[in-house]
């Protein structure tokens, strides 16, 4: 298995004046980018980075964000990706896991990394690399199996942890990640999710690695991500569900040319089948639904060479090279097609551990990552994901999955968002409480949500509360954050 820097110098070799990345007004070539990935390799080694440093990098999306990841992965070292979004506390928190030998921001997280980080160096992204002092070139340590990059999970269930990859483990991900997407030189697409998250980071490399160009977005814009798939005629698009609810609710959306796209891939979600048919009906763009984690990135997806099977329904097939099993979550017996339980993969893409190592054990049963997904498998392996585990509501003995209930409540044209957790009852073990983001302007009130769901789905599904919000907080993976959600409603209970 090639590292991600070998491949990167290969690619420069084959297509060196052949347009690899897009910002704003500026373009440049696979050259160039092994060309500023040398520089930065020389700037970091310079700093006293080297084989197996640990690299805090904390900034926005920029093109010197890929030349300095590349860099820092020549040298040996594994880059640690700090979100833009975070505060001292989630900074510090991250700092005690990984314990950077070196830091690197722009200049908001040059500030935030600096105060927290007094000792360690930080180095500015906005400033050009130095001169080097010797013409001797930076040492470059292929090494497969060293540490390449360190991403945070989510922390919905707790505090973050860093999910460790290596080259090989992240090479792994790269070659399913073609081959699900169906990848090659002739696509276009763009990145507007974070690459310090897994899907962004991902999709840097798949692309250098397939030789596609892609523009990254310094943020998130819908209108300026639907103009450029117009005019720059971009092949595919990646959406998670924030995204989706943004087409489908987008007054203008049939202004924009998407007759480009082979497909728009959803992920990190369950797709709500509704905004997707929404999306489709406005602008003709088909969705490709696709499943990954930070440990594993590329689980399953719908099988991109038959888009006539693709489906709303079902994640898709496992990955060529990967395996799936559905468990009993309480007994570990390995379960029937048809059967609901924790998703299990078996992967060589799967992460080398977590940081603190003593988390990893758990993660995994017999060698299989324990996605903490629930979710059944057909007989003819085509996987359903129901919800998370721990998020399950337990309603009088039965389990409620709250994407089942958010699907229903998506369908109604007057919702824009919702997200459905549990609360405390004494009589029901739980209670359903949906938080409902209106469609501006639209009049619907929670006796009429109650009814929908009552009509649709069993009684013990029913919602027992409903609370109106202005937005559903999302992490930028599209995932909503129930607990704060949950715990936002208990606070402002009278």
């Amino acid at each position: 298995m090639p590292t991600l820097t070998e491949v990167l110098r290969d690619r420069a070799e084959r297509d060196r004046d052949r347009l690899a990345l897009d910002f704003e007004d500026r373009s440049f070539t696979f050259g160039d980018l092994r060309a500023r990935a040398d520089e930065w390799a020389g700037t970091l080694a310079a700093a006293g980075a080297g084989r197996g440093s640990r690299i805090a990098l904390m900034s926005a999306n920029r093109p010197e964000f890929v030349f300095a990841v590349y860099g820092a992965l020549q040298l040996g070292a594994a880059v640690v990706m700090f979100s833009p979004a975070w505060k001292g506390a989630e900074v510090r928190h991250a700092c005690e896991i990984v314990a950077p030998d070196l830091a690197l921001g722009d200049e908001a997280g040059c500030a935030t990394l600096a105060a927290e980080l007094p000792s360690v160096r930080a180095l500015r992204l906005d400033d050009p690399p130095p001169e080097p002092d010797t013409d001797e070139p930076a040492p470059v340590a292929d090494d497969p199996d060293l540490d390449a990059v360190l991403v945070f999970s989510s922390g919905t269930t707790g505090l973050p942890k860093a999910v460790r990859h290596t080259h090989r483990t992240l090479g792994h991900a790269v070659d399913h990640w073609i081959a699900a997407l169906g990848l090659t030189e002739n696509d276009r697409f763009q990145i507007a999710t974070p690459p310090v998250h897994i899907l962004g980071l991902l999709n840097i490399v798949t692309a250098v690695a397939a030789g596609a160009r892609v523009r990254l977005h310094a943020r998130f814009d819908l209108d300026a991500s639907l103009r450029a798939i117009a005019e720059e005629r971009m092949t595919l698009e990646m959406a998670v569900a924030p995204i989706a609810l943004g087409m489908a609710n987008h007054s203008s959306l049939e202004d924009f040319d998407l007759s480009s796209l082979r497909y728009i891939m959803w992920g990190a979600t369950p797709v709500a089948e509704e905004v997707a048919r929404t999306v489709t009906r406005r602008s003709g763009a088909r969705w490709l639904p696709a499943y990954g984690t930070s440990e594993v990135p590329v689980i399953a997806a719908n099988p991109v060479q038959l888009p006539d099977q693709w489906r709303l329904d079902s994640a898709g097939l496992a990955a060529p090279g990967v395996r799936l099993r559905i468990v009993d979550p309480e007994t570990g017996a390995v379960l029937d097609a048809g059967a609901t339980g924790e998703i299990q993969v078996l992967s060589p893409s799967a992460m080398a551990g977590y940081l603190p190592d003593s988390e990893t054990a758990a993660a995994f049963a017999d060698g299989w990552y324990r996605t903490g997904d629930i979710g059944w498998l057909e007989a003819d392996g085509w996987l359903h994901i129901t919800d998370r585990l721990k998020e399950m509501i337990k309603v009088r003995g039965f389990q409620v999955a709250p994407a089942e209930i958010e699907a229903v409540l998506h369908a109604d044209p007057r919702v824009r968002d919702c997200a459905v957790f549990g609360v405390e009852d004494p009589q029901l073990g739980e209670a359903i409480v949906a938080a409902v983001a209106p469609i501006d302007g639209a009049v619907v009130t929670a006796a009429e949500l109650q009814s929908l769901v009552d009509h649709q789905l069993a009684g013990y599904k029913r919602i027992r509360h409903v609370v109106f919000v202005d937005e559903i907080p999302r992490l930028p993976s599209g995932k909503a954050l129930r607990r704060q959600l949950k715990d936002d409603w208990l606070r402002d209970r009278p």
